[in-house]
């Protein structure tokens, strides 16, 4: 089960359609529980759905997904106070907004894993709430359940205000991590961090990493055609503590005019202006939310690519984001703004694809920039490919069949 699914767009949607895409042809017979419409804020009508898995689909009863910092930004008075209020019934939602979808959606359920005699139930998260679809089904069938946590149940970073309806979200969210750990026969995380915190709370079944995958086959056809500026492109949205304010600063400060920083995707407004204030109008260029294969074409004809990963009060270090898998899978030279000794940081080291600067620290990253840039002036920013050995250990496929080995031993 999960509420982020084509027709949904964005990120959150890439690990759920990829497990559904690579099981079937591993001998695992799939059924996908999605909305039928999940009124998120970007759809994709492109994305291809699995051939070989069976689709269900639940109404979507929940309300529509909103940016409501963008809304709010520079509003203030009554008319901030009338768009607060209006906000009032989805923020007392516990333990997310999407909760609601529970209503159509545990019916469902239950009644393909009956129909279809359904072995494991997996529910993959963010929303929490969707773990309790799970838990239903595993209490009124017996089959076996598997948590996937795409992100941590009880860390919340991105929450700034302290007010009764984020601590009631806190507290609720509290409530589906303990009933994870209590009943899940297993639980699955996309980065170690997650897994550590997961085994913090005793959980009665295992717990094991898996984390996102480089899908190089989706940039099959794609080339990449020399430039005579430096595009540095960064795809994603904005929002919370993820703050591209001080690689701005490290770019009107580098001299380097040559430079277009392409932000794909969600920009908030306070950094629309603040790329004004710093007479960046010329070198930046925001670019609105695109379908998923015209983002892998303007990655793949960067010059470089751009990952901004917060502190985020130290949930930064353990970040593995299907964001980092795709920027390696594109094969263009990465800027990697992220925690230094973090798990992202590692693995481009590692593997060599880019260069490292911590978040907060504009000269390194300005640094970091202008040693890409004069590696492209010389023409020598293109270095040895990824090894095959680093395909493998990567690519998508080798980590669904983590997946499908888990599944077969709980069955």
């Amino acid at each position: 089960m999960t509420l982020y699914f084509p027709p949904a767009g964005g990120g959150g949607v890439q690990r759920p359609l990829k497990f559904a895409s690579h099981l079937p042809a591993l001998g695992i017979e799939t059924h996908v529980l999605a909305p039928d419409d999940p009124k998120w804020l970007h759809e994709d009508a492109d994305l291809p759905l699995p051939t070989q898995a069976w689709v269900h689909r639940a109404r979507y009863v929940g309300p529509r997904g909103r940016r409501l910092a963008d809304e709010l930004h520079g509003r203030s008075g009554v008319d901030l106070a009338v768009r607060r209020a209006a906000t009032v019934g989805r923020r007392l939602l516990v333990p997310d907004e999407n909760v609601t979808w529970n209503a159509t959606a545990i019916p469902k359920a239950l009644s393909i894993a009956r129909s279809e005699g359904i072995d494991v139930v997996l529910t993959t998260s963010p929303p929490g709430s969707v773990h309790l679809i799970g838990a239903a089904v595993q209490a009124a069938t017996g089959a076996k359940w598997v948590a996937d946590l795409r992100d941590s149940l009880l860390a919340h970073p991105h929450r700034r205000a302290d007010s009764f309806a984020v601590r009631a979200k806190e507290q609720a969210s509290r409530g589906v991590a303990a009933l994870v750990a209590r009943r899940a026969d297993a639980i699955v995380t996309a980065a170690e961090a997650i897994s550590v915190e997961a085994r913090s709370l005793d959980p009665r079944g295992r717990v094991v990493t898996i984390e996102n995958g480089c899908d190089f086959d989706d940039f099959a056809g794609l080339e990449h055609v020399r430039s005579d500026v430096f595009r540095l492109t960064h795809t994603g949205s904005f929002f919370g503590r993820r703050d591209p304010k001080p690689f701005l600063r490290a770019l009107a400060g580098s001299g380097l005019e040559d430079v277009r920083a392409r932000f794909v995707g969600d920009f908030r407004p306070g950094d629309r202006e603040f790329v004004e204030e710093l007479g960046l109008g010329d070198r930046v260029e925001v670019i609105p939310y695109v379908p998923r294969r015209r983002s892998l074409e303007l990655q793949r004809e960067s010059e470089a690519l751009l990952l901004l990963i917060p502190e985020a009060g130290g949930r930064g270090h353990g970040v593995l984001s299907g964001k980092v898998f795709e920027y390696i899978a594109a094969e263009r030279p990465i800027l990697a703004v992220v925690p230094p000794g973090g798990a992202a940081a590692r693995l481009i080291e590692e593997t060599g694809v880019g260069v490292v600067a911590a978040p907060e620290d504009v000269d390194a990253i300005r640094e970091a920039l202008r040693t890409l840039h004069a590696r492209w002036r010389e023409g020598a920013l293109d270095g040895p490919p990824l090894s095959a050995q680093w395909r493998e250990k990567l690519s998508r496929g080798r980590r669904v069949e983590q997946l499908a080995d888990l599944l077969r031993s709980l069955a």
